[in-house]
């Protein structure tokens, strides 16, 4: 039977629409999350070592990202995992996603150089789109991008030698900051200037770029302090699994500054960034339309962006803290799209001193941006191109001893935005400490993830009629997530974190067909739910060993609503693993060397049919002298892998050796 509008082989005309592939490319090539590459190298005397601390101490790290107030992380109702400062280190990590891959609640998948899908409990990207329901934050500046809800890890880069910590909470964040903090928060703390004193160079070579770092520190005064830094990096191209280059080198130079200054109660930190970076775009390389070939031409992206934040420590441990921050940013994606973005943030937030039973921390945010678009190419446009998007919120949550083991927080946030206006954001959480070693915990949590211009504004052509027709009836996705978890010490050698979930999905976004079969918009009209559970947990096996080891398992269902055809929306589980696993081994070699090897398994991906993988890095790092390390990283040395995308763009991730020196005067 021959449908009007449809070709007699039964596959709409949509779908044989010659402009289909700019529609692809659109989506794939200039929005993805993108890596940012980096030097690392630490010296042993900056950080304490791990195998030094016991786990005690280690659980009374002090965290700020669940309740936005210093607590201990044995003391946290959340499924929150600290990277700390050596962590980091003795990894080898060189960029902040390779970083990441040390939290067992993350997935982190390596598409090229500088291109990482990154998210916690699923969803790892849908439709075209990158990850968007993750919210990271640097020092409290958000880089969540409007245009798409993601983050540009290309973007966004910090010297990993004055990390202090990355806290990485999976599960909801929405009461405390904000739309978008759907699946997870990641909250990247730098040191303050005043422990970062002197100068510090750092550099490493590898078989895939080579890169360079300075760092200078002093005093201000009697009560302030600054440090200075500047970093260089290069990365090479790669190949796909069947050989052929992947053109997705670049480079990229970044400078910046942080001040400190306190005095009595009051404390100020003030910083910056300046960064220019350029990387090729890497296969399929060319769109052709109707035999006219457009290239696509290497990324630029470029950007300054400065934060200040004044805290006042209150009578009774009571605090007050104004924060803001403007960030400006350029990008450019050829053929397609040049955009320039500027942010101005500014929050405040109230912590009263206990009253009785509670206590309670309030605050209010005022966001805006301006966004402004040169679509470059009559096939593809963001319209309006000129756009002025506003939000603003209102949150407040209490913390109510009901027993002096049992803890009742009771959380919400208003925050309006301009394309669906209110959202109302609860959070109920409830522990029991059983004994001092052993927390029991639940919560249930309502978060949405508020539509992004890639929503609504996207057109394809520039001018009707239109094989893509914007988004109008794209609404806020809304997760309702359901969690039980504990943290404990069972042993004075043993410490593990366990945590079962459940997320109820609702107007999860879809690509429609219209009614004349000539079109696509974007929807909202799919839902699911995924399962799962993480666990992790350290173990000291003797004085100078320790051994770490993470796991989580993920089930996730999707289901079209009555009226939608996006027949491959549901397939969107297919990026995200069924389960992952890890193991780390950290020696300390007498007084001067370490050891340090890491396993992980990333189970397979069924859409574009990615293998399941199991890596082995490992780190020897060695002091020369007081002041002076050199280290030597090999990672993947079990053999190459790929961990995103169809085969014949899949960058092949290989063996790769980091010769790597830091030298402090």
């Amino acid at each position: 039977m021959h449908v009007p509008g449809r070709p007699d082989d039964g596959v709409p005309a949509i779908r044989r629409h010659p402009l289909r592939k700019v529609l692809c490319a659109a989506l794939m090539l200039g929005l993805p999350a993108l890596s940012a590459h980096a030097a690392i190298s630490q010296l042993p005397e900056q950080q304490s070592d791990l195998t030094s601390l016991s786990l005690e101490e280690l659980g009374n790290i002090q965290i700020t990202s669940v309740s936005k107030k210093p607590e201990r992380l044995a003391d946290a109702a959340a499924s929150v995992f600290v990277i700390t400062a050596d962590d980091i280190r003795r990894s080898g990590a060189r960029t902040l996603p390779e970083a990441l891959r040390l939290a067992p609640n993350l997935q982190v998948a390596e598409a090229s150089a500088t291109g990482y899908a990154i998210s916690a409990r699923g969803m790892n990207g849908s439709n075209n789109s990158a990850p968007n329901k993750l919210l990271v934050l640097v020092d409290g500046r958000s880089v969540y991008s409007p245009l798409f809800s993601g983050v540009f890890w290309d973007a966004q880069e910090v010297m990993l030698e004055d990390v202090e910590r990355i806290e990485v909470i999976s599960g909801p964040g929405g009461t405390l900051w904000g739309v978008n903090a759907v699946n997870g928060v990641i909250n990247i703390i730098t040191r303050s200037a005043a422990d970062t004193h002197g100068a510090l160079l750092t550099t490493s070579v590898g078989n895939e770029g080579y890169d360079a770092g300075f760092r200078y520190g002093g005093s201000l005064g009697t009560d302030g302090n600054y440090r200075l830094y500047a970093k260089h990096t290069h990365w090479d191209r790669g190949e796909t699994p069947d050989g052929n280059p992947v053109d997705d080198a670049g480079h990229r130079t970044q400078v910046g500054f942080r001040t400190d200054w306190r005095h009595g109660s009051d404390s100020l930190m003030l910083k910056g960034n300046l960064y220019d970076g350029s990387e090729q775009q890497p296969a399929p390389g060319a769109v052709s339309i109707n035999g006219l070939n457009l290239a696509l031409g290497d990324v630029s992206n470029s950007g300054a962006n400065l934060t200040a934040r004044w805290n006042r420590a209150l009578a009774a441990g009571g605090s007050l803290d104004l924060q803001a921050y403007y960030d400006h940013t350029r990008r450019i994606v050829p053929p397609l799209f040049g955009e320039r973005l500027d942010i101005l943030d500014v929050q405040l937030q109230h912590s009263l001193r206990p009253l009785g039973r509670h206590s309670l921390v309030w605050g209010v945010n005022a966001r805006q941006s301006r966004d402004r678009v040169e679509n470059r190419t009559p096939y593809f446009a963001f319209l309006p191109a000129r756009m002025r998007q506003h939000w603003t919120s209102l949150f407040a949550q209490d913390e109510v001893a009901l027993a002096p083991r049992l803890r009742l927080t009771l959380g919400a946030r208003l925050e309006r935005n301009d394309y669906t206006g209110d959202e109302f954001l609860p959070n109920v959480r409830l522990a029991w400490k059983a004994s001092p070693n052993h927390l029991f915990w639940t919560a249930v949590s309502r978060t949405v993830r508020a539509p992004s211009r890639l929503d609504r504004d996207v057109y394809v052509p520039a001018m009707p009629p239109y094989l893509l027709d914007g988004g109008d009836p794209v609404r806020s996705e809304v997760a309702k997530v359901y969690e039980l978890g504990y943290r404990g010490q069972p042993t004075p050698r043993l410490s593990w974190s366990a945590t079962i979930f459940r997320n109820d999905y609702d107007h999860l976004r879809t690509q429609e067909i219209g009614p004349s079969l000539t079109y696509i918009y974007f929807g909202s009209l799919m839902e699911g739910q995924a399962n799962g559970i993480e666990w992790w947990g350290s173990f000291q096996a003797a004085r100078n060993w320790r051994l770490s080891a993470g796991f989580s398992a993920l089930d996730e269902d999707f289901r079209l609503k009555p009226g939608s055809n996006d027949v491959a929306g549901p397939g969107m589980k297919g990026l995200d693993p069924s389960n992952t696993w890890q193991l780390r081994s950290s020696w300390n070699l007498g007084s001067k060397g370490q050891l340090d090897v890491g396993l992980r398994h990333v189970g397979r991906l069924a859409q574009d049919e990615v293998p399941a993988y199991t890596a082995v890095d490992a780190r020897l790092g060695w002091a020369l002298a007081p002041g002076a390390e050199i280290s030597l990283t090999g990672r993947n040395l079990s053999g190459g892998h790929g961990e995103y995308r169809a085969r014949d763009l899949r960058r092949e991730i290989g063996r790769t050796v980091i010769l790597a020196l830091a030298w402090a005067m």
